[in-house]
Parts: structure tokens; sequence; C-alpha cells
């Protein structure tokens, strides 16, 4: 954490962004799939379907099950992982999102992405709303 309580990656200036082509094509696929890196570091993690929505400039998800989802665990210790979206693989960060006026964008985002679904309502629902994560672009290391 830097002086601002934020997380170092989130306020440096290397901080990789997503493009504004990729955040329109994110604000309408409904392709995500999450792997978050397994305890070992290096293996990523089996994909999992998922909704996502884009609020502002930035790219957010939400578990299911909340807190207690297999992936979400995984992305919160690891913090980074690959993720499928737009029908492409992408490399990120992880960072989990406490912030409630956030988290009230974020509700609104997907009423308005994934309106008249049967399960929208309890992704609005306290369990999801803890386990919301943005998912931030990263650059590859070698090897991976």
């Amino acid at each position: 954490m830097n002086k601002s309580n934020q997380p170092e990656s989130a306020t440096t200036p290397t901080t990789m962004q997503w493009s504004s082509a990729q955040l329109a094509a994110f604000s309408t696929a409904d392709d995500f799939q999450v792997s978050p890196f397994y305890s070992d570091g290096q293996t990523y993690g089996t994909p999992t379907w998922i909704w996502s929505v884009v609020v502002g400039q930035q790219l957010f998800i939400r578990a299911w099950n909340g807190p207690r989802s297999r992936w979400y665990r995984s992305a919160v210790t690891q913090r980074t992982g690959r993720i499928h979206l737009a029908e492409s693989n992408h490399l990120v960060n992880f960072v989990p999102i406490c912030d409630g006026p956030l988290n009230n964008q974020i509700d609104q985002a997907y009423r308005q992405k994934y309106a008249g679904s049967p399960y929208l309502m309890p992704m609005l629902a306290s369990g999801p709303r803890q386990a919301t994560v943005q998912v931030m672009p990263r650059m590859s290391k070698k090897g991976e």
C-alpha cells in the first residue's frame, strides 16, 4: 500500500490499462472465463465462466458463491492469472474491491448488461458483492 491507501499496482505509472477498444468489446462480451493461478503461483486454474462488467475504464467480476468461491479465493491470494474475454486471452492482476459506492456502480452495470436474466438478482446480493474483483491487464513474464 502507498500513502493514499491504494494498492501500489493501481497507482504506479507503469500499470497497464485496458484500451478503449478492449473496454468496448468487454462491455458487450459474454464469454468471460477466469483462471487465477493455483497455489504454486505458476499453473493456471481451470477456467470458470462468469459475468463481467465495465465501469468507467475498469473491468470487474464477481463470484456467484461469494467469498467462498474457489476461483475468488485463488484470485485474492495469488493476485494474478489469466482471463478469456471477447475471444482473446489476457494475462491479468486481480484487486479485491471493498468500496461501497463503487460496488453500487458495479451493481448498476450488472443491471444494464444482464437485464432480464433470472440470475441477475443473486449477483447483486451480499455474497457476490463481497467477492467483487477488479481485473487489470499485466505484462507477461518470460515463459508465460
